[in-house]
């Protein structure tokens, strides 16, 4: 490979965009446990694929997940409470 060949190759790698993760990728990036990930997809609260044996979860996905407003898993918001309370 030729030294100019070599950097187009670079230059292809370095503007390819991630459009999917797989389930870790997207647990570190969301600050959460895979396990959690997992239960968000089975609940249909976090969009997903499945690629052969793969889950893939596109960054779109992610960015609305975190967009959203998600209840805690008591239907309440914790630190709408903690305000609440601190304000008595």
């Amino acid at each position: 490979m030729q030294q100019g060949q070599e950097l187009e190759v670079a230059e292809m790698h370095q503007a390819e965009t991630v459009i999917a993760v797989g389930v870790a990728e997207a647990a570190r990036r969301l600050g959460l446990s895979a396990r959690t990930v997992a239960t968000l997809i089975a609940r249909r609260e976090l969009h997903s694929r499945k690629v052969g044996r793969r889950r893939i979860i596109p960054i779109a996905a992610l960015e609305a997940f975190i967009k959203c407003d998600h209840p805690t898993s008591l239907g309440r918001d914790k630190f709408a409470e903690e305000d609440a309370t601190s304000k008595r």
